[in-house]
């Protein structure tokens, strides 16, 4: 009398397949959107070169961009107790 014994491991390496094929698709995609960040990244120099080149200070630019998204009463409350301190150590 002979046994046959079903094999499992087609279906194992079936949805391994599938596990594989959905996992590189979310490398992939992570690769791509580092890949625009970069170049998102490069605009951005490019864009603060320009304005060093136009006279612009890049530093208090970034400060600027830095408050803008911020919240006012955050930034508010932040400068009065900066000039609070400033005062105290007579500057």
């Amino acid at each position: 009398m002979s046994e046959t014994t079903t094999n499992p491991e087609p279906q194992a390496d079936a949805s391994y397949r599938v596990t594989a094929d959905e996992l590189r698709q979310f490398i992939e995609r992570f690769e791509r959107l580092e890949a625009e960040k970069r170049d998102i990244a490069d605009q951005q120099k490019e864009v603060m070169a320009e304005a060093k080149a136009r006279g612009y200070d890049t530093k208090v630019m970034r400060k600027v961009i830095a408050l803008r998204k911020r919240d006012k009463d955050d930034i508010a409350e932040e400068e009065a107790v900066l000039e609070m301190y400033k005062e105290a150590l007579g500057m």
